[in-house]
């Protein structure tokens, strides 16, 4: 029986049969799991012990049983276990290092790609820069030739050509 059901047939918590096989240090069975597994000399005990806090009797009175059980069933593995542990960690460690270099090939392939993007920024940098020294020299160019008034009339008035008639009517 587990703990519920020892509870329920005595008519205590579940955490009442807890407290009393911990503070009486009761050698009580486990199961895989780690819970409690009473059988029926364990269950008489407890109903005995029951009893006797019923009757009055304080918990720290009542004598602790000295009988000695086999080990608890399920608790640990015998040599087993420390070979699944050594390979256990063979499998961690080859996951790690699956991880550092997937993390790294991650990071080279960044790198790799954050370096094309400077090298197409520097390129149109380099295109911009002679694009505006270019636009700067038509500029300095128009200025020189702007200064100059060909068109100029002694009374400063600009002299412009006349259109002749066939221009006019096609706007040119």
């Amino acid at each position: 029986m587990n703990s519920a059901e020892v509870a329920k047939l005595l008519g205590v918590s579940v955490s009442t049969i807890q407290r009393w096989v911990k503070q009486l240090n009761l050698p009580m069975e486990r199961n895989e799991r780690g819970h409690y597994f009473f059988k029926n000399e364990d269950i008489q005990l407890l109903k005995e012990i029951h009893e006797q806090l019923q009757n009055g009797v304080l918990l720290q009175d009542i004598a602790p049983i000295k009988e000695i059980k086999p080990a608890r069933k399920g608790a640990v593995k015998p040599s087993n276990t420390n070979i699944e542990m050594t390979e256990l960690r063979e499998k961690l460690k080859e996951i790690e290092v699956s991880v550092h270099s997937k993390a790294d090939s991650v990071v080279s392939y960044q790198l790799l790609q954050h370096r094309r993007e400077i090298e197409e920024l520097r390129q149109n940098i380099k295109d911009l820069s002679n694009l505006v020294e270019k636009l700067q020299t038509e500029l300095t160019k128009m200025k020189t030739t702007s200064e100059e008034k060909p068109f100029v009339l002694a009374d400063g008035k600009v002299k412009r050509k006349k259109k002749n008639i066939v221009s006019s009517f096609f706007s040119f």
